[in-house]
């Protein structure tokens, strides 16, 4: 049993590593030494199109969900290790796309040493063709691939209902192997 603490985007990262560190030869002990000491080396955000699924399970106040619904509100939360939290708001699409991007773009040159250092990765929830372009904007914006553009997984769809796009990241292991 590994614990990472991870979820969604970076736990499937988190499978993909312990396949790649199992071919060249770790151990089951060391493979999970190495996931649990890289637990914290990711990065997701998510903006939201309704807070309706956060007054639901209660991480936010119907009152303050009503303000939010009236004055066209969509946040973008974040996820840096363990937990969630609101990191900004904004009331347009395009704005949203781009506080995600300077965020995760601080983080990957701050936290992660640049962009050769991480894999990058766009997740959704009913967005499909909307994933796809905003990771086609990455690309051509940062020069890197997205590693991959998928659905956000249940665990976190369930909180942030559908409409959510999200952008993060997750450190490479290459060092490991």
């Amino acid at each position: 049993m590994v614990n990472n603490q991870r979820i969604s985007v970076p736990q499937r990262q988190s499978v993909l590593d312990a396949l790649e560190l199992a071919k060249a030869g770790k151990t089951a002990a060391e493979i999970r030494e190495i996931l649990e000491k890289e637990k914290f080396e990711s990065s997701i955000y998510i903006m939201l199109e309704t807070l309706e699924y956060l007054k639901k399970g209660g991480r936010i106040t119907p009152a303050a969900a009503a303000v939010a619904t009236v004055l066209h509100i969509r946040p973008v939360l974040q996820i840096q290790g363990e937990k969630l939290d609101a990191y900004a708001k904004t009331r347009s699409e395009k704005q949203g796309r781009a506080i995600m991007m300077d965020a995760l773009k601080k983080d990957i040159d701050t936290r992660f040493g640049g962009m050769d250092q991480v894999r990058i990765y766009v997740a959704h929830t009913d967005r499909e063709e909307e994933a796809k372009e905003f990771s086609q904007m990455i690309e051509a914006e940062w020069g890197v691939p997205v590693t991959y553009c998928d659905p956000l997984s249940l665990s976190v769809a369930c909180h942030t209902g559908p409409g959510a796009l999200g952008v993060g990241c997750a450190k490479r292991i290459d060092q490991y192997l």
